[in-house]
């Protein structure tokens, strides 16, 4: 406990450092693979043949392959495809995102699906399009089914940052790594590292059920 103590008053910003990566990633993940996954969703639902069939071909893939084999795809992919050269993080956050929406755009579509089939014939008989119907009626009702499992989603995202590490990108496990090889002291750094993560995940969870309580009580 004693080397414990010791690494967190020398290290702690390097883990906190570590810590605002691993947050920064879980956002901007969850932030742009919700719009790519809206769009992936709204395909999937759509009536043109071609579309629908590439969104389940790609929710399929991506959901059917581990997370750290599509990272190492994209991390050898990506530069040898764009004209331009990109970093380790674009690779790997370009990965992550893509990964996600994959999962976010099942949480849309189940969410938009929740709602009452009723709400679409109301709003199309009383003459709006099929896109007023969604942005307007639809959408805005299927937030109360979507937010808690995309909040999920958020603290599953953070968990999974944690491969990044294996390419040395500036996260929560990447600082334990170095904190390790500095110190020779692994399960302490380690320790701290998972302590960090679970604090975090915690604190998440616990308002996370406080939100759905709040949405349930509005209903």
């Amino acid at each position: 406990m004693e080397r414990i103590l010791k690494l967190v008053g020398k290290y702690y910003p390097t883990f906190l450092q570590g810590l605002a990566g691993t947050l920064w990633l879980s956002v901007v993940t969850v932030i742009l693979g919700t719009i790519l996954g809206m769009l992936i969703a709204l395909m999937r639902m759509g009536k043109i043949r071609i579309f629908r069939g590439f969104a389940v071909g790609y929710i399929e893939v991506l959901r059917g392959t581990p997370v750290l084999v599509q990272l190492y795809f994209f991390w050898i992919g990506l530069p040898k495809i764009l004209p331009i050269e990109v970093s380790d993080t674009f690779c790997i956050l370009t990965a992550l995102v893509i990964n996600a929406s994959a999962y976010i755009s099942e949480i849309i579509r189940a969410g938009i699906g929740a709602v009452d089939v009723g709400q679409w014939e109301a709003a199309r008989s009383i003459g709006l399009s099929e896109k007023h119907v969604m942005s307007r009626v639809i959408l805005p009702q299927a937030v109360k089914n979507i937010l808690p499992a995309l909040c999920n989603e958020f603290i599953s995202t953070i968990k999974g940052t944690s491969l990044a590490s294996v390419f040395f990108i500036n996260e929560l496990t990447t600082s334990y790594k170095t904190v390790s090889s500095i110190t020779y002291l692994a399960l302490q750094s380690l320790i701290i590292a998972a302590a960090i993560y679970f604090v975090l995940c915690f604190t998440l969870s616990k308002l996370l059920a406080k939100l759905e309580r709040r949405l349930t009580a509005n209903d």
